[in-house]
């Protein structure tokens, strides 16, 4: 079987709190908590999969109870899920304000570093057989190193973090399209963003890595779409934030599936904060409304 798109990376168990009022550190603050799916690769599969695209997920599970919602999930929504286990499936905790930004968030991933090399041979027909690869810097270093030798389609990449951005330094120059927020930029880039000069110095700078395509997130302000033709920001589409958490997951899954419809890499960008606006209006991490008509429509209706 072959997908349109392989997703190599996390799957969590999201448990979240959104407060009621301005968060209170070192403090007991009443809110509202709740459980579901999650992890940046599981997020950019789903997100996916209701773009229209055909979807497999590479990843990690636990020896656990969660492991088996995860892959009924996946079975419900039509994603091909291949998965090494491991100890427990991974967990994120994450607390927003009551505007619904994150204000801090806790990742147990350990089970992430099963996805290894060897395993990933054992997937190299799938890989090399699907229009684009999608990869999350929760997997481990030699990993990603064995994906950007072994994969010859596009690979795109979300840094997730900027503990595990530098896990992608040694594989830049095989990337096609990089989807980073502007501190994990300054880290990939070496260059201090402190105004739109520097700004664009280190969309230069990720360029001459060999990155094919750059979009640095600028949180309320837009993004940066960067590449050999041209550099430019493109502002956010207005939305009423009621969850921002899986905002950059849509917005990957965006860029994505422009690529698969021939899309050009700025047109794109504004098609995945389409995406992106659509997601931070839902409740859910992965909005339920999300469709590739939704966001063709949310994308004329703002630009």
């Amino acid at each position: 079987m072959s997908a349109d798109v392989v997703v190599i990376g996390g799957v969590n168990i999201d448990i979240g709190g959104r407060a009621f009022a301005p968060l209170v550190m070192k403090d007991s603050n009443p809110g509202k908590v709740t459980m579901s799916l999650g992890g940046v690769g599981r997020n950019i599969a789903h997100n996916l999969r209701l773009l229209g695209a055909d979807v497999c997920l590479i990843t990690a599970l636990g020896d656990d109870l969660h492991s088996q919602h995860v892959t009924d999930s996946c079975a419900e929504l039509g994603i091909d899920i291949r998965w090494v286990s491991g100890e427990a499936t991974s967990t994120y905790i994450y607390l927003d304000g009551p505007d619904g930004d994150m204000a801090v968030a806790l990742s147990d991933m350990a089970v992430c570093d099963r996805i290894t090399p060897d395993y990933l041979a054992a997937q190299v027909d799938i890989l090399n057989a699907a229009r684009a690869v999608v990869v999350d810097a929760n997997i481990p270093g030699d990993s990603l190193l064995w994906i950007s030798e072994h994969c010859s389609v596009p690979i795109f990449a979300d840094p997730v973090s900027t503990a595990k951005a530098p896990k992608l330094r040694p594989v830049l120059h095989r990337i096609h399209t990089l989807k980073p927020n502007r501190l994990e930029a300054e880290l990939l880039s070496g260059v201090s963003i402190t105004d739109d000069i520097s700004l664009f110095r280190a969309a230069r700078a990720l360029l001459e890595t060999g990155v094919q395509h750059a979009a640095i997130s600028l949180s309320g302000r837009g993004m940066l779409a960067a590449d050999a033709r041209v550099i430019e920001i493109i502002p956010r589409c207005d939305a009423r934030v009621r969850n921002a958490t899986g905002a950059g997951d849509a917005f990957v899954a965006g860029l994505v599936w422009a690529f698969l419809q021939g899309m050009e890499f700025p047109a794109g960008c504004r098609m995945a904060a389409a995406a992106a606006a659509i997601a931070v209006e839902s409740e859910e991490t992965v909005s339920p409304v999300l469709s590739a008509e939704a966001v063709r429509q949310r994308a004329v209706m703002e630009y």
